[in-house]
């Protein structure tokens, strides 16, 4: 079977999602269970974009040893010199250029003639080469919507100028499977010199075809995908990869083909990056939603309790997804708890692992049973928290609520100064009044701009999930809170989002006392 090399890009295009403001530690962790997933190439971010990119970028470069790690640049010297910098103490640092090719993008957006567009790609692509990137491709933005015969131009000029990888992508979800296909198939036969490069498919799913259209292309000679996990990224996303290699291995009578993804790692994968980009899997998502293995009709049941490939063409195990939920309870011990956190792929240091411990602890004497999904928010939370920074710390808050009452929220903080503050707010409803009531506490300019309240698990013992979006001092932020209470949880995921922005803050002090 024909290897397809898997270029993972959740953590640039898809971060790139409305709403979605992931930190360090949260990159960072993504980025470890890519790795564990295997995918092949990692497009970590965009290094020129703004000093935490290009922090986020270099550290990720510094940490996976077991897949390449790349990060975006425009055809500007400085976007390059700055994407060598993120990235030259990686395992093998590749570099990702972009340049639009198609009329309207060549005449509205970059106002350069088409000459103008393969002088700047090919001085792009040639300067790269000189830095020392193991690889570099070139991606012809919004190929589809290109002229054909200037991209057999251009792409022939930029491979002599030193690209290694070609990516022809579907920028804006435009084309159908049978176009793609025989756009792959065209430069295949008209580029002279293609034999010596890997094509690459990147699909967007605006017509909801990104996965289709990726299928199309391995077929007709692509030798490297593009995705996202859960499909997540600009507009109506990018191919969801946990889709491409599951098609892959369950149509291998259709597909003569392979990826080094670790299958029995997607759920795990799809439950992290869902959880911190605070974008939940819809309950239909094929292979990784909650309800693609649950059978409602008694016809489908009758057929799956009798043989499980009646109805059932991808296992759960094969995903990663395990039948028996239950584990730790109140008597496990600390050991028992590391070596779940460790199954999971979590590297706790010793302060993370004891309060997460903690917060287990004191989740056993609320909950009859815990599950995996219980410790799996616990152990995200804790992995992905500042430490030693001054915060925001909530130490007890009241509600009164009742139908004939406006609520009334009472909140004891301390503050990153370490004071102790305690005021009472109204609101229209419960949230409203903590939230309300926080405002007045904190020194920041805060702005709710999205809230989200989900729960994870079943039944109505099961914790409560909030994600919010706000503007701090003028700045985005978003935060994570989980509870059994959804008050409680309201209110941790304010002050989470507000201290990430002081963390920001406070790191962006050290850079600069430094130099």
């Amino acid at each position: 079977m024909a290897r397809v090399n898997v270029f993972d890009t959740t953590l640039r295009d898809g971060e790139q999602s409305a709403g979605v403001n992931l930190n360090r530690l949260e990159k960072i962790e993504i980025a470890k269970q890519l790795e564990r997933f295997g995918v092949d190439i990692m497009e970590a971010g965009f290094p020129a974009s703004s000093q935490e990119d290009f922090d986020a970028v270099k550290e990720i470069a510094d940490t996976v040893r077991n897949c390449s790690v790349t990060g975006l640049a425009r055809s500007f010297k400085s976007d390059i010199d700055a994407a060598w910098d993120a990235l030259k103490g990686g395992a093998e640092p590749r570099l990702h250029i972009f340049l639009a090719t198609s009329p309207i993008h060549m005449t509205h957006k970059l106002k350069k003639t088409p000459n103008e567009v393969v002088e700047t790609a090919v001085e792009s692509v040639a300067y790269a080469k000189q830095k020392g990137f193991s690889k570099v491709q070139w991606s012809a933005e919004d190929a589809t919507r290109s002229d054909y015969d200037f991209l057999i131009h251009v792409i022939e000029k930029v491979i002599n100028a030193g690209a290694d990888v070609i990516n022809l992508p579907d920028t804006v979800g435009y084309t159908t499977p049978d176009e793609y296909a025989k756009l792959f198939k065209y430069v295949r036969e008209n580029v002279p010199n293609i034999d010596g490069v890997i094509l690459s498919a990147h699909c967007h799913d605006d017509l909801g075809m990104a996965v289709s259209n990726s299928l199309s292309a391995i077929e007709a000679g692509a030798g490297q995908i593009e995705g996202t996990i859960n499909g997540i990224g600009e507009r109506a996303g990018n191919a969801a990869l946990e889709e491409v290699s599951v098609a892959l291995e369950i149509r291998k009578d259709r597909y003569d083909y392979q990826t080094g993804l670790v299958l029995k790692e997607i759920k795990r994968t799809s439950d992290l990056v869902s959880k911190l980009t605070g974008m939940q899997v819809p309950g239909n998502k094929a292979v990784v939603g909650r309800n693609a293995f649950a059978h409602e009709s008694g016809i489908h049941q009758d057929g799956v309790l009798k043989e499980a490939t009646t109805y059932e063409i991808i296992t759960p195990k094969m995903v990663g997804i395990d039948s028996n939920n239950l584990v730790l309870g109140k008597h496990s011990g600390r050991h028992a708890f590391k070596q779940k956190a460790e199954s999971f792929g979590f590297e706790l240091s010793e302060s993370k692992l004891k309060e997460a411990f903690r917060a287990f602890k004191e989740l056993t004497g609320k909950k009859k049973e815990v599950t995996d999904e219980d410790l799996f928010a616990i152990l995200a939370d804790k992995q992905t928290e500042n430490e030693d920074v001054p915060k925001y710390d909530l130490k007890a808050f009241q509600v009164q609520y009742g139908s004939i009452n406006r609520p009334t929220a009472t909140i004891l903080l301390t503050r990153p100064d370490g004071e102790e503050v305690e005021k009472a707010s109204t609101g229209e409803g419960s949230v409203e009044a903590i939230y309300n009531t926080l405002d007045e506490l904190l020194d920041e300019e805060v702005h709710l701009q999205d809230y989200q309240l989900s729960s994870i698990g079943k039944g109505r013992d099961a914790l409560a999930e909030v994600y919010v979006q706000l503007t701090v001092n003028g700045q985005k932020a978003s935060g994570r809170g989980s509870a059994q209470d959804v008050l409680e949880a309201s209110a941790h995921a304010f002050l989470n989002a507000v201290n990430r922005t002081l963390h920001t803050k406070q790191s962006n002090v050290v850079k600069e006392a430094q130099l």
